[in-house]
């Protein structure tokens, strides 16, 4: 385990990743630390490319995933260029290390008039929890924000009267994302049960559970499935499904992708660009349909 908590500490308060990334990387290097004791390997500033490979393949074997495999060598990649930062290193075994090939997927999105009964016609019920379970879907989708962004949304950043609310994003990064009168509307309803509900609390967070306690994933995760799964069949009806939903919707309704691209909080515009794929997916099935020689 050596030098993994140093270059911990490193991403938590150098680099301020968010919890979610350093939770990752502590449990990607933990795992590889592991896998070099198990297998009479050198410790981890002493392995070579012949030893992050075995560990690659093993994955592999598992079942793993590619994508799973490829956070897990970002990961090593991250730690071997600290330790070559910090002069411990002078060469990366990672530099030889080719990662799995990944099949892209397009996003997985739901109907917009599938969005629009859910939260038009369904009766979410006007007790708290109920309040805040439809905010929770209509603030993902309304937002296109990550999961761990709305966990972590604060109620300062909540700003009804300006209209706009100030997004922590990844590495810390805020952005403003604009919301119009009625959602505005929705958000104060909230509010006023909160305060209801939890007359003395002073939780700084904006969203809380039914005990009055922070949010946290899981508990993000059953909300939006159990409601998604009414409406929709996507195979995957998680947060993330929302986001998408938003960006394709953004798109179909002929918004700038850049501007997708600041909304979503993304560092670069091919992370935006693979929305367009669902957006060219539906002109085609139109062109198909209205073209007398298609």
């Amino acid at each position: 385990m050596k030098y993994i908590e140093t270059f911990l500490n490193y991403v938590k308060f150098e680099k301020r990743y968010s919890k979610f990334t350093y939770r990752s990387y502590k449990t990607d290097l933990e795992q590889f630390a592991a896998f070099c004791e198990a297998h009479n390997m050198p410790p981890l500033d002493q392995c070579t490319f012949k030893h992050v490979r075995s560990w690659v393949v093993m994955l592999m074997e598992e079942g793993q995933t590619a994508r799973t495999v490829n956070r897990k060598i970002s990961a090593l990649k991250s730690f071997y260029k600290f330790l070559i930062r910090e002069g411990v290193l002078e060469m990366s075994p990672m530099d030889r290390v080719i990662a799995p090939k990944t099949r892209k997927v397009l996003p997985g999105f739901v109907a917009e008039d599938s969005m629009d009964m859910l939260l038009d016609e369904h009766d979410f019920g006007d007790d708290f929890e109920g309040l805040r379970n439809r905010l929770i879907i209509e603030m993902l989708y309304v937002t296109g924000m990550r999961r761990s962004e709305l966990i972590q949304l604060k109620s300062t950043n909540v700003r009804t009267d300006d209209l706009i609310i100030k997004v922590l994003g990844k590495r810390s990064k805020e952005r403003l994302i604009p919301i119009s009168k009625a959602f505005a509307h929705t958000i104060v309803q909230y509010s006023e049960a909160r305060q209801t509900a939890f007359p003395d609390d002073d939780t700084p967070e904006f969203f809380l559970t039914s005990r009055g306690r922070s949010l946290y994933p899981e508990l993000v995760y059953r909300v939006v499935k159990k409601y998604l799964q009414l409406v929709t069949t996507v195979e995957k009806k998680g947060p993330h499904a929302l986001r998408h939903t938003f960006a394709t919707h953004m798109l179909n309704k002929g918004a700038d992708i850049n501007a997708i691209k600041e909304l979503l909080g993304h560092a670069n515009l091919s992370a935006t660009q693979v929305y367009t794929h669902n957006t060219f997916e539906k002109l085609k099935k139109i062109y198909k349909q209205a073209h007398p020689r298609a």
